[in-house]
């Protein structure tokens, strides 16, 4: 015996499906290496420095030019801070665990550009005191 089922709904073609996985594989952010962050911003590109610790830590020394967005102050609301979902962003915390929630936080929420480089305890240039 053979048993068919009809959804009502139109098959998919490869092109469709294989448009939906890409939108799936490039809804993420990327880990990149310190080194390369720093590259980045000295590149004069336009970008947004985020540190998600909190502000005591920030206070206690941070990379130049970074604003602070604690982690736990990121929910299912775009920050004030970033308004351009297409805006380049550079995340990162004390060690990388908070700065990749803070990541797929924002992709979760839209944020297509968001490039996580881990920690400030492998940050080995200049930070403000």
């Amino acid at each position: 015996m053979v048993t068919l089922a009809c959804t009502g709904r139109p098959a998919k073609t490869i092109g469709e499906e294989a448009s939906q996985i890409k939108s799936v594989i490039t809804a993420q952010y990327r880990k990149i290496s310190p080194e390369l962050a720093k590259e980045m911003i000295d590149s004069g590109e336009e970008l947004i420095l985020v540190d998600v610790r909190t502000a005591s830590e920030f206070n206690q020394g941070h990379i130049p030019g970074a604003i602070l967005i604690p982690n736990e102050t990121i929910g299912s609301t775009p920050p004030s801070e970033l308004s351009d979902k297409e805006a380049l962003i550079l995340v990162y915390c004390r060690s990388g665990n908070r700065s990749a929630q803070a990541a797929r936080k924002l992709v979760s929420m839209g944020y297509i550009n968001v490039y996580d480089f881990g920690g400030i305890t492998n940050w080995p240039y200049e930070v403000v005191r």
